[in-house]
Formats: structure tokens, C-alpha cells, sequence
């Protein structure tokens, strides 16, 4: 028997949440309940906020996050801040899991659905599709974005082994030179007591590294960031990488470490040291970072950016869904 529920309050489903998103073929850091009520608690005015949860026999199945704001249906949080958007379906629940989501979707004052930032692989693209055919909507899948992902070796030469030769070539290079620096090193702040000063070293090389970034960063996004930090950091999920050069922190990033990949969320750089490609390798070594962890994925999230490729990354694409009631 397939029974739903819904819900405007994060805390009732946050239990259950957490169970079922490990047993999802989407599961992201940015599916996490903890994400999306931090996402909630900071930008969610305005918005009318649906949590679906649907059942089998008595156990949740899946869950369906969404917002209603001017008659469009979309997915808690936008791009700014989410790579990812889906649902969040247990393997092989996925046909009542949608047959209930869809029938329960009808039923709503919708006039659009804009689902964004779906990865290519995703079981909502094909059944969003069918059922936007069913009824006779317009239906409209578009490529949004790409997120490169690398597999990771082994070690740290392994990987180096696999990419190409002007590139590894390119990067040892690089690599060596910092050596030769007195005092270079990376290090990660994942302190508590210190994470709020550490943090305001980051909005600045993020700032510092092009307008867009400066423009990007505003106060309330700092807040954001920072919120993130405090709740993931007792998790081991948030890794502040900072890369120093005689003792000035010249390039900085976030990682998350999640469900056995590092994901490269934001970064920044002083553009007084790009001739030492800093920018470059704090990513790099991240990287190793995460192949010493163990990790099997490195994934370098939205974005086609030059470095990506350079240290790796082979193209992964996320899509927009639409669907208009209006023929």
C-alpha cells in the first residue's frame, strides 16, 4: 500500500531522511536534509515549501523536496549554491515512487515545474518526461551545466600516470617549483574555536580571485558558508584547504568529504601569486588529499573551467527539466 505525507517542517522528516539517502542513486551532500534546512533557514522567504514523503507498506520510499513560489513547482535551493538537484528515491522503488509523486504532483495549483541541476543519469528525467506526456504538458529537457568528475588511483603517481602528458608533465613542474619555495605548505582548519576567522581568509581570496567572485560572495551567502562550516565540520563532511607561502595564505577551497568523494564546492585565490599557478595546485592537492583518504571520486562540481580538465575531470552534465501546463 503506497501512503504520502507532506510536510512545511524539516525536523519532522529528518530521521528518516537521513536514513534513506544512502540507499539513493542520487545521494549528494546537497540532498542532505542538513543542507537543504540550512539553504531554508536562509533564503527560504518568500516560498512555499512542500517536503512529499511517500511510503510503501509503511516505509518511506522516497522524498520530494520542493518549493511553490508564483505557480512554479521547483526544487528547494537554486544553482547558486546547489550543484545537485533531485529527488530522493531508494534503488529500485523508483516506479511508485514516481507513480505516486506524479499523481500527488497533478493534484497541486501549479501552472510550471522547473527542476534544475539533475544529473545525466538521473530515473526523474525519463519518468518527468512520461508523465508530462501522459497529461499532455509541455515537456522540455535541456543541457544546464557540466561537472567533471575523476575516478581516483590508488596513489598519488598512479593518478598522475593517468593523465595526459602535457598535463602531468605540467603539473610536476609546477609542483617542484613550489617545493623550492622556503615556506609553502597546505593544511586544512576544520577547528570549531577558529573556523569563523579561518572563513573570513577565504571570502577574501574568493573576492580577490575575479569580479564575479567579489559580486557572488555577498554578506548573506557569507553567513551561508559559514553555517555550512559549523554543522559539517563535527561531521568530518567540510574541509577548509588552505595552501601558504612564507607565510601568507595565498589560495584557499572547500571540500566535502561525502559518501567516499571529495567535492570541490568553492575557492579563491590572490592574484599577486598567480605566476606560482596557486590557484592550481591548492586544487591539486586536494586532490591527493583525497586519494591518501581513500576516496574513490574527486568530483570538481558544476563549472567547465580550464584546471578541471587539466587535473582530470572528464565531463559529467546535469539538465533542466520544464514542463508547462500551457500547450
Amino acid at each position: 500500500m503506497i501512503t504520502i505525507t507532506t510536510t512545511n517542517n524539516f525536523s519532522s522528516v529528518l530521521a528518516e531522511w537521513e536514513t534513506l539517502l544512502p540507499r539513493c542513486q542520487a545521494n549528494t551532500i546537497f540532498l542532505t536534509p542538513l543542507w537543504q534546512k540550512i539553504w531554508w533557514e536562509h533564503f527560504g522567504e518568500g516560498y512555499d515549501l512542500q517536503i512529499i514523503s511517500i511510503y510503501k507498506n509503511g516505509e518511506p520510499i522516497g522524498i520530494a523536496p520542493l518549493t511553490l513560489q508564483n505557480n512554479i513547482l521547483t526544487f528547494v535551493g537554486d544553482t547558486d549554491l546547489f550543484d545537485y538537484h533531485d529527488f530522493i528515491v531508494a534503488d529500485g522503488e523508483e516506479d511508485p515512487f514516481y507513480s505516486a509523486l506524479t499523481d500527488h504532483i497533478s493534484k497541486l495549483e501549479w501552472s510550471k515545474i522547473s527542476l534544475k541541476s539533475i544529473r545525466q543519469d538521473s530515473p526523474t528525467l525519463h519518468y518527468l518526461q512520461a508523465f508530462a506526456k501522459t497529461n499532455g504538458y509541455t515537456c522540455k529537457i535541456s543541457e544546464e551545466d557540466t561537472a567533471p568528475t575523476t575516478n581516483l588511483s590508488q596513489t598519488w603517481d598512479d593518478y598522475l600516470m593517468g593523465l595526459n602528458k602535457k598535463h602531468r608533465h605540467e603539473l610536476r613542474r609546477k609542483l617542484r617549483r613550489l617545493e623550492k619555495a622556503e615556506t609553502s605548505q597546505q593544511y586544512i582548519c576544520n577547528n570549531l574555536t577558529s573556523i569563523e576567522a579561518d572563513m573570513q581568509d577565504f571570502f577574501r581570496l574568493h573576492k580577490a580571485s575575479s569580479p564575479d567572485k567579489m559580486e557572488f560572495m555577498t554578506l548573506q551567502r557569507q553567513k551561508f558558508f559559514l553555517d555550512t562550516a559549523l554543522n559539517l565540520i563535527p561531521r568530518n563532511q567540510f574541509k577548509l584547504y588552505f595552501l601558504e607561502i612564507d607565510s601568507v595564505r595565498v589560495a584557499s577551497c572547500i571540500c566535502f568529504n561525502y559518501a567516499g568523494s571529495y567535492l570541490l564546492y568553492n575557492s579563491g585565490y590572490d592574484t599577486n601569486y598567480s605566476h606560482w599557478s596557486v590557484g592550481l595546485l591548492n586544487k591539486a592537492l586536494c586532490l591527493r588529499d583525497a586519494i591518501e583518504d581513500g576516496q574513490h571520486t574527486f568530483d570538481f562540481l558544476r563549472g567547465s573551467e580550464r584546471y578541471k580538465y587539466e587535473l582530470g575531470g572528464k565531463d559529467c552534465f546535469v539538465f533542466e527539466l520544464k514542463i508547462d501546463k500551457a500547450n
